[in-house]
């Protein structure tokens, strides 16, 4: 331990395009995009010797495929780092990579690390579908089978129902509480794929986004260029038959990894490189578990409070789009922020959501717009859920 805390920097952010559910990353396993993005993050700052990396931390939602046994240390060992780098799998549900990058800057600000790596992964693709153990031995009938993708499942009987609506259902109610109708939602989910659509026009992905080994996917698969309020409009509500939330304002469901170098001033010194940003501060918070969506706004408010930091002050800001419903009941919560600062290039609507994946990748996207920008302070926040949301500061 130190007498006080040590700066934590970001030197460089990494990620996977985001492939859609059943699509081009769809045959590969999440422990090997989780290699993917570690290898190639490592392998970019060839100055740093990989054996001084002191642990690796990567946010995993699911966690019950091929991404068990603690699949941070599976990309360790897959992306041919030394045996003596360790690493560990965390799991805050949509706020696991996020809270893998908390967990990896508390290890270096108080001295137990000088280098890590935070990461995070999701196959929702593969995703396997489990069944329970019977009470006991040889049951005669049929067992229940379960899908890991998504959501609720294997409910605890105690859990109130009114807490374990499914996440649709829970952007419908924040809908409704906020009168957020079908057209703002709609325009919100199209300015999100045209933002990501000209983002990538613009070449603006360049240097964050690294190709998976054998898969030709060279952008976000879930983009859709051509969209239209037309187009979007047509769509039938998915969660109530006279809802407002429909697959074309809600994040589908994908692939993907992503992975971040952090490191103190030693640290810094043995990559050779400028730091894209410095980690600020960070606030986890708790809410009803059946309006989680609006998680992230008292996360954003102590975040701010902790870095004696205002909305005024943001340069760009990355709110994890899991509904357009969602992300505009948080909005409704913050008139002071300027909506244009917030996902400038795209959001999850458009880029998607692997749920493990997307903490990291809002980090990692906050502090390449912050080197872009030469300075200036930047956010990014998650709702979680079953009632949490999760927000952090960069500055440069």
């Amino acid at each position: 331990m130190t007498d006080r805390l040590r700066d934590v920097y970001v030197v460089d952010a990494v990620r996977t395009p985001i492939g859609k559910y059943g699509g081009a990353l769809a045959g590969v396993r999440p422990d090997d995009l989780a290699a993917g993005v570690l290898g190639a993050l490592v392998s970019r700052t060839p100055e740093l010797d990989p054996a001084r990396v002191d642990d690796v931390f990567f946010g995993d939602a699911n966690g019950a495929g091929e991404d068990n046994r603690d699949v941070a240390r599976m990309a360790v060992l897959l992306a041919g780092l030394p045996v003596t780098v360790p690493g560990t799998t965390v799991n805050r549900l949509c706020g696991s990579g996020m809270e893998a990058v908390v967990q990896a800057a508390r290890a270096i600000a108080v001295g137990d690390a000088s280098i890590a790596v935070a990461g995070g992964v999701e196959s929702m693709s593969r995703a396997p579908w489990v069944v329970q153990k019977p009470e006991r031995g040889f049951p005669a009938g049929h067992q229940q089978m379960y899908s890991t993708t998504l959501g609720w499942r294997m409910v605890n009987p105690r859990m109130p129902e009114e807490w374990t609506v499914g996440l649709g259902e829970g952007a419908e109610l924040l809908a409704e509480r906020y009168g957020i109708g079908r057209d703002e939602q709609d325009a919100f989910a199209l300015a999100s794929h045209r933002n990501a659509a000209r983002a990538w026009a613009d070449g603006l992905y360049a240097g964050e986004v690294v190709p998976v080994d054998g898969v030709d996917l060279a952008r976000d698969e879930c983009i859709r260029d051509t969209t239209s309020p037309e187009a979007l409009a047509k769509l039938k509500p998915v969660f109530r038959k006279d809802g407002t939330v429909t697959a074309g304002n809600s994040s589908p469901l994908n692939d993907g990894a992503a992975a971040l170098l952090l490191v103190d001033e030693d640290g810094l010194r043995a990559t050779g490189r400028e730091p894209l940003a410095r980690i600020g501060a960070s606030a986890v918070t708790g809410i009803e578990p059946q309006y989680f969506g609006a998680g992230p706004v008292e996360a954003v408010h102590r975040a701010l409070k902790k870095a004696g930091r205002e909305f005024a002050d943001l340069h760009t800001v990355e709110l994890n789009e899991a509904f357009a419903a969602q992300a505009l009941a948080c909005l409704r919560q913050w008139p002071g922020l300027d909506p244009s600062v917030v996902n400038p290039r795209g959001g999850a609507i458009a880029i998607g959501h692997p749920l493990g994946a997307s903490g990291v990748r809002l980090t990692g996207a906050v502090a390449h717009q912050l080197a872009a920008a030469g300075s200036g302070t930047g956010l990014a926040t998650l709702c979680i859920g079953v009632g949490q949301g999760i927000a952090l500061v960069l500055e440069r």
